[in-house]
């Protein structure tokens, strides 16, 4: 069973979407994902893999921080 430790990956996708006036589709089509990715990625419900979250972050031309952040939440250092 997976231990579940609390933690997140929280995204601004959606407001660098709005920002540079962009649908959903749009979006997906640039970045070569479906539009139900960018849809349940903005929902919080859908955490892209590394490679995909470099991708957003170099279309936007910003730094991956400023688009993901992570969340420790509860976790605790166990060692």
């Amino acid at each position: 069973m997976k231990k579940d430790f609390g933690d997140s990956i929280n995204n601004k996708v959606y407001e660098f979407r709005v920002l540079a006036r962009l649908s959903q589709q749009e979006l997906a089509d640039k970045i070569g994902v479906s539009k139900q990715t960018i849809f349940v990625m903005e929902k919080g419900k859908y955490i892209p893999t590394l490679l995909l979250a470099f991708r957003i972050a170099t279309f936007f031309k910003v730094d991956i921080t400023d688009i993901f952040s992570y969340d420790l939440g509860g976790a605790e250092n166990e060692n």
